[in-house]
């Protein structure tokens, strides 16, 4: 299916990333751009601030002799800082490299010397340390920023680097800037590596260009524009977050930033208030499992939710809502929904998830409650999406139609296939993988699909996650095992069984949740993961997920993990994906076990 092609113009009339800053300076001046949280208040930064930092920062790389097309790094947390360094690195010519920050050094070491940067900006102290463990072995790497604290005989400070940015030519850094073009690099990103090394992606200007002006037609001046806020705590160094950060600095919104601890994001979306919030399925996971596990009758939240979707499908086709329905939905409204809202800080217009599959029942209920959830699909490949539902064209179970300019078809094996003005061009010294992804045009996603016909296209799989029974049957483990994650215990369930006789799974216990559980049977919080209680409760959710598929296809035995999967222990992404291969590696004795059991 074709949609067009691309031609919304952009909003700073920006032809690039790379003059963005400036543009958006220009045209919206005193406008607050971010927020970030100090001590016990929020800070702002305007406009006009942001691009007079991501000015100076870019005269100082020129001034330390970085060149058009050099590659400099970022390692560090998403934070007003990281956004300097990006639109800096841009605006002189540079491309910027991503490195997740909870990297190890052998990590980084790989991503700086494949990228050849020739420097990187580094968060503070500890992943300063990361730098000096490897530096040695780094020929290119020429300078060390620092972004907290002072210069030092092996770094220079952030600081510094926009004083000595103040001695150069404003007229020399607009030179630069102009100079560069749609295709030239703009990021590299490095893969999170699920399967074999990380490859780094180049993602051109050109291609986040058109992610822009994609997300513009696409928002239509809803949840997403001046005036209007978006909470930011996914990593600036995934494509996912860094589309948001572009296209909200683009579209004139204002991004708040969050405080590098994820139990603090609840109480700053209820701060902040935003209109927009991009997240990953573990967030939205949690909160529906724990409003359920909340919930006097489960029976009556159910039937809330379906009133909700009822009444406001009804709105939105403009029929007239019977007077018994909206009474049951009001009553709904005051119980249910609006402390529901309450968790995004009530002022919600939109939300949008991805990354990962997350189940129908989880959009519906936070639809239900007026907190619209929208999936999209893309990767990296993609410069972030290539489809996405909107709240008035969408589809739960599917990931939305494409966007405008790209096209979507399923090849004859299944796999989903995707052309556009957004799909990389290559990966950096690798033109063997890129042969294999990139074919006539077409990127081959990996991932299994289907389009129907309005377009919808629903993911049903990963080419490489199938698993295929010892008896020749094909199963998706993705859906047993998100079926298991609305267990309100349940933190990760990862289903195995390829070329084996049944299925078993791997559950670990949400840590949160450990305490509710030890008050509620009598049990110290250590001893939890080992008792039969919570053998009894995650055998309920095996049960619960096997009655819905058929014998084949069900969980015969499994096996709790003794601690979470975490992305600090290897298993899971920065976008909490489970990296399978580390998985299977990593627990193979237990595996092992439960089938010679």
């Amino acid at each position: 299916m074709e949609a067009g092609t691309v031609g919304t113009p952009s909003a700073t009339a920006s032809t690039t990333m790379a003059d963005l800053a400036a543009l958006a300076a220009a045209s919206r001046g005193s406008a607050p751009a971010l927020k970030h949280k100090s001590g016990d208040t929020w800070v702002e930064t305007s406009y006009a601030e942001l691009g007079e930092v991501a000015s100076e920062v870019a005269r100082g790389l020129i001034d330390l002799g970085i060149g058009r097309g050099d590659r400099v790094a970022i390692l560090a947390h998403t934070r007003p800082e990281w956004t300097f360094a990006n639109l800096g690195i841009l605006a002189a010519g540079a491309a910027s490299v991503s490195i997740y920050q909870t990297n190890s050094p052998e990590e980084c070491h790989y991503v700086l010397e494949h990228s050849e940067s020739v420097a990187v900006f580094a968060e503070d102290e500890e992943q300063l340390a990361k730098i000096r463990a490897i530096r040695d072995d780094l020929p290119a790497l020429q300078h060390v920023i620092v972004m907290e604290g002072e210069s030092g005989d092996d770094a220079i400070s952030l600081a510094d680097l926009r004083e000595r940015g103040r001695g150069r030519d404003q007229a020399q850094l607009d030179e630069r800037t102009a100079s560069v073009g749609p295709e030239d690099a703009c990021v590299f990103i490095y893969t999170s590596g699920t399967t074999g090394p990380p490859k780094g992606v180049i993602l051109t200007h050109a291609n986040y260009r058109a992610m822009c002006d994609m997300v513009k037609e696409q928002a239509d001046g809803r949840a997403f524009g001046p005036g209007q806020s978006v909470y930011l705590f996914l990593p600036l160094a995934h494509a996912f977050a860094l589309l948001i950060q572009f296209a909200g600095l683009e579209m004139g919104s204002q991004i708040a930033y969050w405080q590098k601890d994820p139990q603090k994001i609840i109480p700053d979306l209820m701060e902040v208030r935003p209109t927009y919030f991009p997240s990953v399925p573990r967030i939205f996971e949690k909160l529906y499992t724990l409003a359920h596990a909340n919930a006097e009758d489960p029976e009556k939240l159910n039937q809330a939710v379906k009133v909700g979707m009822t009444v406001r499908q009804m709105r939105e086709r403009g029929e007239e809502v019977p007077a018994e329905l909206q009474e049951a939905f009001d009553q709904a409204e005051e119980k249910l929904f609006k402390n529901v809202r309450a968790l995004f800080g009530g002022n919600v217009q939109e939300c949008v998830t991805g990354a990962a599959p997350i189940a129908p029942e989880i959009l519906e209920f936070f639809y239900a409650c007026g907190v619209p959830i929208m999936e999209g699909y893309g990767m990296t490949e993609t410069s972030t999406s290539a489809s996405v539902n909107r709240p008035d064209d969408y589809r739960f179970g599917s990931v939305g139609k494409p966007m405008r300019g790209v096209e979507a078809k399923v090849a004859d094996d299944g796999e989903l296939l995707l052309r556009g003005p957004n799909i990389f061009n290559s990966y950096y010294k690798n033109e063997e993988a890129t042969r294999e992804t990139l074919v006539d045009g077409w990127l081959h996603t990996g991932d299994l699909g289907r389009i129907d016909e309005d377009g919808f296209i629903y993911i049903t799989g990963r080419k490489k996650d199938i698993i295929i029974t010892a008896g020749g049957k094909n199963i998706t483990p993705a859906n047993l095992e998100n079926g298991l994650k609305q267990n309100r215990w349940i933190s990760q369930a990862v289903v195995v069984g390829d070329r084996r006789p049944y299925l078993v799974a791997l559950i670990t216990i949400d840590p949160e949740e450990l305490p509710a559980f030890a008050q509620e049977h009598g049990l110290e919080p250590d001893a939890v993961i080992g008792s039969e209680e919570m053998r009894a409760e995650v055998q309920r959710a095996v049960d619960e997920v096997n009655e819905k598929v058929g014998r084949v296809e069900q969980i015969k035995k499994f096996s709790i993990l003794p601690q979470d999967l975490s992305q600090e222990t290897g298993e899971l992404t920065p976008t909490l994906k489970v990296k399978r291969n580390v998985v299977n590696e990593k627990f193979a004795g237990v595996v092992e076990a439960l089938y010679a059991g």
